[in-house]
């Protein structure tokens, strides 16, 4: 059996997150490739960067450096392949 599409488990995964009354955007930029796919607001104002892959791809090389570089800046970035951590994720950091 094939692994679930990219698309359908970031749909999946931003559909729980709407259930807990997170926000969320696609994050597209004009001029800088490799950007996360998602922004993530939380209800207390947090804001959580999600790039989203296919069950057990990785990131390229330039998706690892914006990663990197938000994360010097005290952003938090999340890698999810599949919705199962996607979930975990939304849950460990709703009540953190």
């Amino acid at each position: 059996m094939a692994s679930p599409l990219e698309k359908d488990i970031e749909r999946l995964v931003c559909e729980y997150a709407k259930d807990r009354h997170w926000l969320f955007f696609k994050f597209k930029s004009q001029n800088q490739r490799g950007v996360p796919d998602r922004i993530f607001v939380l209800p207390c104002g947090r804001v959580i960067f999600a790039e989203f892959k296919r069950s057990g791809k990785k990131p390229t090389a330039l998706q690892l450096h914006i990663h990197d570089k938000l994360r010097n800046q005290g952003c938090t970035v999340w890698v999810i392949d599949n919705v199962t951590t996607g979930k975990q994720l939304i849950d460990a950091a709703t009540w953190e």
